[in-house]
């Protein structure tokens, strides 16, 4: 993008696209005109508008940014008021004024008023499906040997794993699964992972460098399923940059899933969206759900990222307290407050 549109070009924008063909990448860039007035020309000279000043000039692109994001939210808070709800029936002026008290963002509401509205008729479900999609955790559906689990310091990324691994295992006796702590501390995280793998069946490594990753990588046909807990990001740094100090790069055979409780402001799961975008990241794991007072987030971040939701935790124990994401699953959760587990008890 850069080499397309100069050195001044800045990124406001990027998410994955999917289709029939397959999955692509769409990056929105823009220029800031009072930079690019100023950048050298192909043949080397410079010009400038006279009435610029060089601290224009030389303006952080992280700043332009984040005016973009001003602006934005600015013209959302334009755009509110003009939505006249009469134009909806009133099933849906109930589930939009529901939505806005689970703290659904406007960028959300507007896309769900504008296909209701041009079917007043139409269920709101099918709509908010193409918001927020599921696509169950279950080794049937999910193809990779390889599974990592990211998400900030805290968010329970450890106890997702094994709950996950031994699903896993109860459904399949025989596969022969290995968690992996790429953890190059002492934490806690290291030392829960590898009490449950003895106690469970399960092999357990340890890479916390790029070296020790390479030998789980070398020896990985030996199981059927690996399983790999990632420390939370650190300072500036990105999950891509981590992946690629640990020898992880894109492949057919890797999916990163990015783990995450519902209780973060905008602002932080705006940023985590962007430190954790990389191209092996294919879902969204929520825990800690039964802590929550309101579940937008659960929208909000499914439009950040264009992921689906792979799984819900609740509940402190490991025994069924994880589920596969279902449809159903998220509504009711959104909509009654219920949680995945109760749905099953209800069941019964």
């Amino acid at each position: 993008m850069k080499a397309e549109l100069g050195e001044d070009a800045i990124i406001l924008n990027t998410k994955t696209v999917r289709s029939g063909s397959g999955k692509g990448c769409e990056i929105t860039a823009a220029i800031d005109p009072r930079s690019s007035a100023g950048s050298k020309g192909k043949g080397g000279s410079s010009s400038r508008d006279g009435a610029g000043s060089p601290q224009q000039l030389d303006e952080n692109p992280a700043d332009w940014a984040c005016e973009w994001r001003h602006i934005k939210d600015q013209l959302m808070a334009l755009v509110k008021p003009q939505l006249n709800m009469d134009d909806l029936s009133p099933r849906q002026r109930v589930a939009i004024k529901y939505l806005e008290r689970e703290e659904v963002d406007m960028q959300v509401l507007l896309r769900v008023f504008l296909d209701l509205k041009a079917n007043p008729e139409r269920p709101i479900l099918p709509v908010l499906e193409s918001v927020a999609p599921c696509y169950g955790f279950e080794s049937k559906k999910w193809l990779q040997k390889f599974h990592i689990f990211a998400g900030p310091h805290g968010v329970g990324k450890t106890l997702s794993l094994i709950r996950l691994a031994l699903r896993e295992k109860q459904a399949r006796p025989k596969a022969r699964i290995c968690v992996v702590a790429a953890d190059q501390g002492q934490g806690k995280g290291r030392l829960v992972l590898r009490h449950y793998a003895d106690l469970s069946g399960l092999a357990f490594r340890e890479a916390g460098s790029a070296e020790e990753m390479q030998e789980v990588l070398k020896e990985s046909s030996k199981f059927d399923l690996i399983f790999i807990d990632l420390p939370g990001l650190s300072g500036s740094a990105t999950l891509s940059e981590h992946l690629t100090d640990l020898g992880l790069t894109d492949n057919r055979e890797m999916a990163a899933h990015l783990v995450l409780a519902p209780y973060f402001s905008a602002s932080q799961y705006a940023q985590i969206a962007k430190r954790y975008a990389c191209t092996l990241l294919q879902s969204l794991i929520w825990t800690k759900l039964d802590e929550a007072c309101s579940f937008g987030a659960l929208l909000n971040m499914a439009r950040l990222t264009e992921l689906p939701v792979s799984a819900l935790s609740f509940g402190p124990g490991l025994k069924n307290s994880i589920a596969p994401a279902q449809s159903d699953m998220l509504w009711r959760l959104i909509f009654k407050h219920t949680l995945p587990g109760h749905q099953a008890e209800q069941a019964a």
